[in-house]
This record gives structure tokens, sequence and C-alpha cells, in this order.
């Protein structure tokens, strides 16, 4: 199997630690006025840069989404998520509606598991983590601990691998706001935390 990625040198790096099968060949996009053929398609960069592969109609592309729902895209790009700290999860998440078996069969090439999710921003995994920042930062602006007490806290606790100051760092706080803002139209408890966007704006 032949697969295309276009990724950004950390994206990479998670990509390949993650492990793909034996036959599976991986070329990485440099020139998205040349497109390679392909028997599947991983635009990794889609939240930061666009679409990358818009002109493929005709096989699978698998696009880093997790805000932006399949609304939006062709019936051949499938959801995933593969914001920094997920890509490298046991189980990854995508959304494939249109093009379910199609994905199954693709990621079962690639020797990953994974799990479908409903299309819905945020999907399952990033909605709990942003939750969590999010209540992280209320009790930063509250003073109730420093980032890293909280931090150690959490981990100790909880047995998490990161705490949520460390998870914002990985992943992004510009995405965490951009996620949380996005859940905040129809909820109330996804308000964004004034200690989170005054970092964010003083960034």
């Amino acid at each position: 199997m032949q697969i295309v990625v276009k990724a950004n040198q950390e994206q990479k790096q998670a990509f390949l630690a993650k492990g793909v099968a034996a036959d599976v060949q991986i070329e990485w996009l440099t020139d998205e006025k040349k497109i390679p053929e392909a028997d599947a398609y991983f635009d990794l960069c889609f939240e930061d840069e666009g679409i990358a592969f818009a002109s493929v109609i005709d096989k699978p592309v698998f696009i880093n989404s997790v805000i932006e729902t399949g609304k939006s895209f062709p019936g051949n790009f499938i959801r995933l998520n593969a914001w920094n700290g997920f890509l490298q999860q046991d189980s990854i998440e995508i959304v494939a509606t249109d093009s379910q078996l199609i994905a199954e069969d693709i990621l079962k090439g690639l020797g990953w598991k994974y799990q479908t999710v409903p299309d819905i921003p945020g999907m399952i995994a990033p909605r709990v983590i942003a939750m969590i920042i999010n209540e992280a930062y209320f009790g930063l602006g509250d003073e109730i601990s420093t980032k890293a007490e909280i931090d150690i806290a959490m981990k100790l606790g909880t047995n998490y691998p990161m705490g949520p100051f460390e998870w914002s760092e990985k992943i992004g706080l510009k995405k965490i706001y951009a996620l949380l803002k996005k859940l905040s139209e129809e909820d109330n408890r996804y308000a964004v935390a004034p200690s989170l966007e005054k970092e964010l704006i003083n960034q």
C-alpha cells in the first residue's frame, strides 16, 4: 500500500513512531502542485495550513480536523484526531461517514487501532482534555495553585500521563481556545476561562 502524508516535523516523528506495516510505503508531500498517486492520503497540517489534497476525489483522504466537522468536506475525506499527543495513542479517533469501510481497510493495512466517533466538533478525547485544561485555568485564575502544582496533582491523583498545562503546551493553547469557543456556542460549560484567554492574548 502506498500512502502520501503531509506533515510538519513533529507530526512526521509521531507518525513514524506509531509504526506502519512492513508492506506500507510512505511518501512525504513536499510540493502540493505535484501530488503523487497513492492508495490513501494523510493531511496532518490542515488546521494550520488548510486543505492540501483538494484535488484528490477518488481516494480516501484522512484529514487532521478536530474542530471542523465533516459537513465541510467532500465524501472521501475522513476526519482524524492527529493533534499533538493523540496520534501516538494506542487507538486513534476517526470520523468516517461515507468512507467508513474504505477508512477501516486503510487503517487495518497500516496496522493501526482506531475508534469511530460522532461527527461533532472536538470528537471525544479532545473535548475531555480541553475541558480539563479549561478547568485548570479557572483554578489558576482563582489562585488555587500554580501551574506546576496543578500538573503534579493531576498526574498523581488521576494517573494522567500529562498535567493540564503540559497538555495545553503540547497541543497548543490556540487550538484549545478555538475548540472551547466552538463548543461554547452551544453549551456554556465550555465557556473559556478568563486566565486562558488572557494568556493566549499575551503570547
